[in-house]
């Protein structure tokens, strides 16, 4: 169990890099200073669609799981779970050595700045998109899912990785909000230190996770094949 959670956490760790969610997020508290508003009202409202919509693609796809599993009489065997640690780890360093396609954020927020609702229903749509097509994150909830016995309190664990992944952005918001100097450099230092290392760090660490799995499933060899 301590090791799923730790596993959990270093992903979390690792989405939390999102430079996308982050430059939604800057530009939000960029528009706001700009028109001499507070932050906070527009960036929690986009951040809290973010992770509403991660939580239920997260808990819609642990239900699934285990749903398809009792309705199959589905039994996980020790070969299809390392076949499946193996199919993960080349997945991840396969993506590990594809440059990131990301480009620059250009925002449109003319409709948008002026109420939160849509904010919240921008930020809900990123989401669902992100996490239903994100691996680290479906990879996560397969290991949860795949997990015997299967924690009883697992819609925290899923609550818990969405806001570890989050707190770039919350951060950043209740930075904008203070209106002091030091808050403001560090604002921009993290904002800066994420868009230009965030990409590479992500990179590395899915490099190292899926030589780690790809490793592991070698180990165990006499069940892989």
């Amino acid at each position: 169990m301590l090791a799923l959670l730790l596993a959990l956490s270093g992903f979390a760790v690792v989405e939390s890099l999102n430079v996308l969610n982050l430059g939604v997020t800057s530009a939000i508290v960029y528009d706001s200073r700009l028109h001499r508003r507070s932050p906070v009202p527009g960036g929690l409202s986009f951040i809290a669609g973010l992770f509403a919509a991660t939580a239920a693609v997260g808990m819609a796809v642990v239900l699934g799981v285990v749903f398809a599993a009792e309705m199959t009489d589905f039994e996980l065997t020790a070969r299809m779970r390392y076949r499946g640690e193996l199919v993960v780890g080349v997945v991840l360093v396969c993506l590990a050595c594809f440059p990131s396609a990301a480009q620059g954020l250009s925002p449109r927020f003319a409709a948008m700045r002026q109420h939160a609702w849509l904010l919240a229903s921008a930020g809900a749509t990123l989401g669902f998109v992100q996490a239903a097509t994100d691996v680290m994150y479906l990879a996560a909830l397969a290991m949860l899912s795949a997990h015997h016995p299967r924690p009883l309190f697992w819609p925290l664990i899923v609550v818990a990785y969405c806001a570890i992944e989050l707190w770039p952005p919350l951060l950043v918001v209740f930075l904008a909000n203070r209106r002091t100097a030091r808050a403001r450099r560090i604002e921009q230092s993290l904002v800066r230190v994420i868009t230009r290392y965030g990409p590479v760090w992500v990179r590395t660490l899915c490099f190292a996770a899926g030589v780690a799995l790809v490793f592991d499933a070698f180990v165990h060899s006499d069940n892989l094949w």
